[in-house]
């Protein structure tokens, strides 16, 4: 200890430096965030997304085409325009896409959406590698500037002519497609892709908040914040698309096409027709970049967080959480490759249907609310949400926990494998039998995962088929105690406490003599 370097503290003596040795790195701190602004714009960056601006208008459009079927039978100086392109339409498939055939001639790779797709990672890399510290710091501006830029397209796109047409459209839809279960399906995967359900992501960031953050409250209204943002931007997409409809003379159902691309040719058009539209333009795809970007480096840090948790002493090391983020990054950047090909877009459309969304969220939300619900107990859970925010939220919540929800998802997860029909691109292209293939393959290779998992825990579990049963669905004794169930177990031993000392007076000292069949225990 006399080698040890001195520091001078601020009571004037001197002690030795502590010095950790470099073979015992010291453990990284998790990080917390910030403050309650920095969690509420993240979680508002990740669940108001491309999922607004674009899938929620795009299926829309999609479900609602058939409203004007009988507007165009009726008019007979509307004809069909199958060969007619429009200058939108020709750059973004021919230019921007370079679009096959279809997914049996991929092609090559896209350069330039290569770079894009590059400088989006780099970037993603960049806004988490330090974890919610530089996260909090970037959604400052990622996630309120798409909202200014919004509420320009909507006074934009509802000022122009024929725009009522197409909010007519919009909100008054074809009721007859209510009877179509792909509508229903199309609607209940909308909520789990826009709310981010059963993905991992919201957990991830509310547990870098405080214990007792009011979590109830911040669900509700960010659901109200999304569900608002949807149909504000679907206010926006259709008045534009009556515009464009009013311009063609063509019924809206044949303005454009109902895919991944109707945002990037609809919101451009709209651009067009402003004052300084080339600076205009530029915002609105800095918009669709900040709006891609908040759901990426929070998906990835979901990704990151669970796996940092899992194994805490190999990568909360210095360095090592950010080589980590880098490996995610171009392993992620190096797949997505396959998407920016000229038949990328239908191996896009592919990830959409089967992978990205749809019976696999339905899927596991199903297990997930029969384990909250029935296995870990909505009454435990109750008193989880008590013990964090104060008071118990509304019965009504626990019994969609316990009932609803469950039956709500096993009942459109049984009618969407029924009704199940083949994936078609713009509703024109037909997959081939193997394209499907891979699809489900995609589909299959998530939901297995749970009841794969089942088994293996029943196999090497010990005792007999009911005994493993019933040890593998019984909440584990060692999770933390809520303050009411510390104080039910105080409330015991201060009556067992109690009954002791009513057997003994105290000695004159204050204590209770132990006994000697008490000295043994």
């Amino acid at each position: 200890m006399d080698n040890m370097p001195k520091v001078e503290p601020s009571n004037g003596h001197s002690r030795p430096l502590e010095i950790v040795p470099s073979t015992e790195e010291k453990m990284t701190d998790r990080g917390q965030w910030g403050n309650k602004i920095e969690f509420v714009l993240s979680v508002a960056g990740e669940i108001i997304g491309l999922g607004n601006v674009w899938r929620f208008p795009y299926l829309c459009y999609k479900n609602g085409g058939d409203s004007c079927m009988a507007f165009q039978k009726g008019n007979s100086s509307i004809i069909h325009h199958e060969n007619a392109t429009s200058p939108v339409i020709e750059f973004w498939e021919r230019r921007v896409l370079r679009i096959s055939s279809g997914i049996d001639h991929i092609g090559s790779l896209n350069w330039d959406l290569v770079v894009c797709l590059a400088i989006a990672w780099v970037i993603c890399y960049f806004c988490i590698w330090k974890g919610v510290k530089s996260t909090g710091k970037v959604v400052y501006f990622t996630a309120t500037f798409p909202y200014a830029m919004l509420v320009i397209l909507l006074i934009r796109g509802v000022t122009l002519p024929g725009a009522s047409r197409g909010i007519h459209f919009y909100l008054y839809p074809d009721l007859g497609r209510l009877s179509d279960p792909q509508v229903w399906m199309d609607a209940g995967t909308q909520i789990f892709f826009s709310y981010a359900i059963c993905l991992g992501c919201l957990t991830a960031l509310g547990s870098y908040n405080k214990y007792n953050n009011n979590c109830y409250k911040d669900c509700l209204s960010l659901c109200f914040l999304n569900s608002g943002t949807s149909f504000v931007a679907g206010f926006a997409i259709f008045s534009i698309l009556g515009f464009m409809s009013y311009e063609q003379n063509v019924p809206i159902s044949e303005v454009a096409e109902s895919g991944p691309g109707l945002a990037f040719i609809a919101y451009p058009r709209a651009v067009s027709m402003m004052p300084f539209s080339p600076l205009w333009a530029c915002f609105f795809f800095i918009m669709i970049v900040f709006l891609g970007l908040d759901s990426q480096f929070v998906c990835v840090e979901s990704l990151v967080t669970a796996m940092v948790d899992m194994y805490p002493s190999t990568f909360r090391r210095k360095n090592r959480r950010e080589l980590f983020i880098l490996a995610v990054a171009v392993v992620s950047f190096l797949m997505g490759l396959i998407m920016l090909t000229e038949g990328g877009m239908y191996v896009f459309q592919l990830f959409d249907y089967y992978a990205a969304s749809g019976m696999c969220l339905l899927f596991v939300s199903i297990f997930e609310a029969v384990c909250i619900a029935w296995i870990y107990g909505a009454d435990r859970f109750y008193d989880n949400i008590e013990d964090m925010i104060g008071y118990r939220p509304s019965s009504f919540i626990k019994y969609c926990w316990l009932f609803f929800t469950p039956a709500t998802c096993l009942g459109t997860f049984a009618f969407a494998l029924i009704k199940y029909s083949p994936l078609k691109y713009n509703n024109e292209y037909i997959y081939p039998w193997w394209g499907n293939g891979i699809g489900w393959i995609l589909a299959l290779s998530s939901m297995l995962c749970i009841p794969v998992w089942v088994i293996v825990k029943i196999y090497y579990t010990p005792g007999t088929l009911k005994e493993r049963i019933a040890l593998l669905t019984t909440p584990s004794t060692e999770l933390p105690k809520t303050k009411q169930e510390q104080e039910k177990l105080l409330a015991i031993f201060a009556a067992d406490g109690d009954s002791l000392h009513q057997k003994s007076p105290p000695t004159k000292d204050g204590y209770f003599p132990v006994d000697e069949k008490e000295s043994h225990c």
